[in-house]
């Protein structure tokens, strides 16, 4: 069962407490296409829509403009793994620029292509993992397979004995080098 957006984004805050709300619905966007790409499952289970400004989680933009988010609940190391993934790769990234990249994406386009002004419109989960897998396969990212990735990536749910604790960039790099 998916993770709520609701601890995902509390993971995203523990780790950068000065997170503004619409960077955080941003990278909610891009972890959960990112996981989507990865295990072929969603990340958490709300829905993300397309909005004037950009895009969100409906059920999270309420709470989050209602006040503090708390603590994580319940998410496993592939689910840390993929917040930590997001925020290394995004989180420099400026709201707007966030906002921007989103804008030009197929996922977005697609869902305002339907949108009345002033509405929203739901960007499909189909949507968003075709387009991430597609750009994952498109990719060299740091040089990484992305089959290898997502071997990876399954292997820390089965590592159930060791401590919680987020794989480094030195980390999947050991792991990928004790592989060849």
């Amino acid at each position: 069962m998916p993770a709520s957006a609701h601890d995902i984004a509390a993971a995203f805050r523990e780790r950068q407490p000065q997170l503004g709300a619409r960077k955080l619905q941003a990278l909610l966007y891009y972890a959960q296409g990112h996981h989507l790409a990865f295990f072929g499952r969603p990340l958490f289970g709300d829905a993300i829509c397309a909005w004037d400004s950009g895009l969100g989680v409906d059920a999270l933009w309420d709470e989050e403009t209602g006040g503090a988010l708390g603590e994580p609940a319940g998410l496993g190391e592939a689910e840390l793994n993929t917040v930590g993934y997001v925020l290394s790769r995004y989180g420099k990234l400026s709201t707007q620029e966030l906002e921007d990249r989103i804008q030009a994406e197929a996922p977005w386009r697609r869902a305002d292509a339907g949108r009345a002004p002033g509405g929203s419109a739901l960007i499909e989960v189909e949507w968003i993992r075709a387009f991430f897998a597609a750009q994952a396969a498109k990719e060299d990212d740091l040089g990484l397979d992305p089959a290898e990735v997502k071997n990876m990536l399954q292997a820390a749910t089965r590592r159930t004995d060791e401590p919680r604790r987020t794989d480094s960039l030195e980390d999947i790099r050991a792991w990928l080098a004790a592989r060849a």
